[in-house]
């Protein structure tokens, strides 16, 4: 449900729609959006840390390094632990303690969390976030494609949605102001890559699984695996985009490299020859093929003579799938190494994500960027680059324009403090997996564990792998960090779980 309490929108002018402050000049860019499914920071060739690992010797994603050095990298990049609330709060630019969105949705009125014996779950937003009134559990809002449709971009979704539940009007990406909807749909995954099996979809006249991709139908009973199918579509939009006389607004969501790990043909045998078994060779053609995806697009532009007045943005939703060995053969903690954990986690192997940004003529080529930012600076980032004036929206906007970080101009965004809050219990376990709330301001990083009211606190800058809790050795600074955690979650009216022994509502951070 919207808090009762909605407060001014931060940093951004509000003013009425109008004809008089549009601007629809043809000068402004055209904007690519290339999200990945569950890709981990070191799920690439392209190293974002400081050196060459073993992962970013076992991925081949040219591609992706054919962008950065077009552009700039992004080493320390957030989103979510999970999906929908990254999305959520990419779309909306609220951070996902306000807009609650905490946990990945599906089915109406039902909620994802996994059982505790120790606690309640708030009833969160569970349908999502809609543009309309009056629909339970979710979160009304002016959405990120809105905005550009009415400042005249010509908006295309293609691949994944995953805003809300089915059967409700989040489910639709054509209700959140793309004018074009290319399989998305409430599923967070695939059933199925393979066009042989139809990407899920029965035809026996059974119930197809919640998780079959619709719109693809004219790839079924072919090979064409699923990353390619939606790349043709993709491309066959823009074909009639570059004829409307508008800049265009592509969100290329793919469904890789979320699970399952299907083998994608083109790549797997290369993998397998070169040592990997099959469970790893599968996952690193998956990536290959998205990687393919990408530099399909940018062929595309160039072929056109739009590159140098598109924007590129790649990012990945949340951190690296890594807590199930069904998948890999690493162990749990190592396969995003270095960092620690993955997908569910508040460890950096949780959050932090791959993130290039292409700007011809703003941003440097072969460049990178330190600073820190969060998924949710998106939103005002994409209007800046829009140059959309007009941004009444129905929901308080948290994120912070990342502009200046593009135009290599001096900020202080890390000293900022960053906030990530889920008061769930994801579908598996792993390190830093649990009931969390975390803050990130400067080298330092607080997590706080509702279950049991331990806090652990680590030094980013040094220890990257979050290996050594410096939380008894600092006990003023988790003081600190600890007060300023609780005091935002207040200010945001985020929800808290309840103990079940006692009915009682566990102890913001500050309050042990």
């Amino acid at each position: 449900m919207n808090p009762k309490k909605i407060l001014p929108l931060a940093l951004i002018p509000l003013t009425g729609l109008s004809a008089q402050n549009t601007v629809t000049s043809d000068s402004r860019p055209n904007i690519i959006l290339f999200m990945v499914d569950d890709m981990g920071w070191q799920d690439t060739s392209l190293p974002f840390w400081k050196e060459r690992t073993p992962l970013n010797e076992r991925y081949h994603t040219p591609n992706m390094e054919r962008l950065a050095s077009q552009g700039m990298m992004f080493t320390q990049a957030y989103a979510c632990a999970v999906s929908s609330p990254t999305r959520v709060s990419l779309m909306t630019g609220m951070n996902a303690a306000r807009h609650r969105v905490t946990n990945w949705t599906l089915e109406k009125n039902s909620s994802t969390d996994r059982k505790s014996e120790v606690l309640q779950f708030p009833e969160w937003n569970v349908n999502g976030i809609c543009q309309v009134p009056g629909i339970p559990f979710t979160y009304e809002v002016t959405s990120l494609p809105q905005l550009l449709k009415n400042s005249g971009y010509h908006t295309i979704h293609c691949g994944k949605a995953h805003w809300g539940a089915i059967d409700t009007p989040g489910e639709n990406p054509h209700h959140f102001g793309f004018e074009v909807n290319i399989a998305g749909h409430a599923g967070g995954g695939i059933a199925s890559f393979y066009g042989e099996q139809n990407y899920g979809n029965r035809v026996d006249g059974k119930p197809s699984p919640l998780q079959a991709v619709p719109g693809l139908e004219k790839y079924w009973g072919t090979e064409t695996f699923a990353t390619e199918a939606l790349t043709l579509e993709a491309i066959k939009a823009l074909d009639k985009a570059k004829n409307l006389g508008q800049p265009f607004y592509l969100y290329m969501a793919h469904y890789a490299i979320h699970i399952p790990i299907d083998k994608d043909q083109r790549f797997y045998k290369k993998y397998i020859d070169g040592g990997l078994s099959e469970k790893e060779a599968a996952y690193a053609a998956l990536i290959e093929g998205m990687d393919k995806s990408l530099g399909d697009l940018m062929d595309w532009l160039e072929e056109n003579k739009l590159d140098d007045n598109t924007v590129i943005i790649f990012m990945s939703d949340n951190g690296g799938f890594s807590t199930s060995t069904q998948w890999r053969d690493a162990p749990l903690h190592r396969q995003n190494a270095p960092l620690n954990s993955g997908k569910g986690s508040a460890y950096e192997g949780g959050i932090r994500v791959p993130m290039i940004v292409r700007w011809p003529e703003t941003v440097p080529p072969n460049t990178r960027c330190n600073d820190y930012l969060i998924v949710e600076d998106f939103f005002p980032t994409l209007l800046d680059m829009a140059q959309v004036k007009s941004r009444e929206v129905k929901q308080p906007v948290d994120g912070i324009s990342f502009l200046p970080m593009l135009e290599g101009k001096q900020t202080d965004d890390n000293r900022r403090a960053l906030y990530w809050h889920y008061p769930n219990l994801w579908g598996n376990e792993g390190p830093g997996i649990g009931t969390t709330s975390t803050v990130r301001k400067g080298d330092w990083k607080l997590v706080y564990y509702y279950e049991t009211g331990e806090k652990e606190l680590f030094n980013i800058t040094e220890d990257i792998g979050e290996t050594t809790n410096r939380a008894t050795q600092k006990p003023r600074l988790v003081q600190q960090l600890s007060k300023e955690l609780g005091e935002y979650l207040r200010n945001v009216e985020a929800q808290r779980p309840i103990f079940k022994t006692t009915g009682k509502m566990c102890p913001w951070p500050d309050e042990i």
